[in-house]
């Protein structure tokens, strides 16, 4: 059997997606830095820069899309750090953003955390050009149609372009989003629209107050990453369970099992454990399991893997009995490909 073959069972779309549904959302490991969010993170902060603006919003990963009341800093999805969570968020609720879609949420979100930094909405100004910002935010609302009291931005999925007649701070987060959006041409697709209105009053205001500290910088975040503790699967509502038979290489459980949680003190890494006797352990799986090397290499290397992303440890004093069960199981993982052709439970 070729490695490639070996490694499409091991590390199978099947597997990895097992193994992320069973993964507590806090224990993914995800940040913006250095992830897929990095980029358009910084363009938001080069956009801000652009328009002189001194105040730059901070952002986090949570479970959806939103500034914390009156907070501003800009939680993120969490799914959209990695692209195996952005697949598996496409297969579960059937859609995920793209990369100009995104940018679009990240301007409207951008648009609440500057409202939010200067308390814009306590302006008496502020409240002539978009409403009471006090004014109950509603849930579900009968947009206008015909209105071009409004602009266009987010694409909603219920209210289509209609998104800021929600609520007076949609309404300003809609309209500064339009005015931050690079080379939106807003003077003249708002040119003869009652909106334009709203895009020269958030012109002149942005260019009154670019240069003044914020108001406000900080404030509790609405369930970062950091606690949300549930399983990716329970975050679906969904049973990790269901997606177990079809991941022919998950071996997270007998990992588990073999670098059980103890207590005390002197403790290591499993994955350095396997790690630094890689070579030995290839070599005495493909003598005994017939297995060619570069196949058991490619499993040696997933136990390595799933060690280190499940944080195992062990007590140092017992590092003989668990490479002894690491061996075993790498050669029944390798004897399995050599007779059965698959993996079996």
């Amino acid at each position: 059997m070729s490695a490639a073959r070996t490694s499409s069972l091991i590390n199978s779309w099947n597997t990895i997606r097992y193994e992320l549904l069973n993964t507590r959302v806090c224990d993914l490991g995800l940040t913006i830095e250095g992830s897929l969010l990095e980029v358009p993170v910084k363009r938001i902060h080069r956009e801000f820069a652009a328009r002189a603006l001194r105040f730059q919003p901070s952002f986090y990963l949570t479970d959806s899309w939103g500034c914390p009341d009156e907070v501003p800093a800009i939680g993120i999805p969490f799914y959209l750090a990695d692209k195996r969570l952005r697949q598996i968020e496409e297969e579960q609720t059937g859609e995920v953003e793209d990369d100009q879609l995104l940018m679009m949420f990240l301007r409207h979100e951008a648009g609440h955390a500057i409202n939010y930094a200067y308390r814009l909405w306590e302006r008496t100004d502020w409240t002539d050009m978009f409403g009471r910002f006090s004014k109950p935010y509603r849930d579900s609302f009968q947009p206008n149609l015909a209105s071009r009291e409004f602009v266009w931005h987010i694409p909603h999925s219920q209210y289509g372009r209609y998104y800021a007649q929600k609520h007076p701070d949609e309404d300003f987060a809609e309209t500064f989003a339009v005015w931050l959006t690079p080379r939106s041409a807003w003077r003249r697709k708002y040119g003869q629209w009652p909106a334009m209105r709203k895009l020269r009053y958030v012109d002149s205001l942005m260019r009154h107050m670019r240069s003044r500290p914020a108001r406000c910088l900080g404030g509790k975040l609405e369930n970062p990453i950091t606690e949300m503790t549930m399983l990716l699967a329970e975050h679906y509502g969904q049973r990790a369970e269901r997606y177990r038979s079809a991941a022919q290489g998950y071996v997270d459980d007998k990992l588990r099992d073999i670098f059980r949680r103890t207590r005390g003190h002197n403790r290591s890494p499993a994955h350095e454990l396997l790690s630094r006797h890689h070579a030995n352990l290839l070599a005495r799986v493909a003598r005994w399991s017939g297995l060619d090397s570069e196949d058991v290499g490619t499993i040696i290397t997933k136990l390595e893997d799933r060690t280190q992303a499940l944080g195992l440890i062990f007590p140092r004093a017992t590092a003989t009995d668990r490479l002894m069960d690491v061996t075993a199981l790498a050669t029944a993982l390798a004897m399995d490909v050599t007779y059965m052709g698959r993996f079996t439970e």
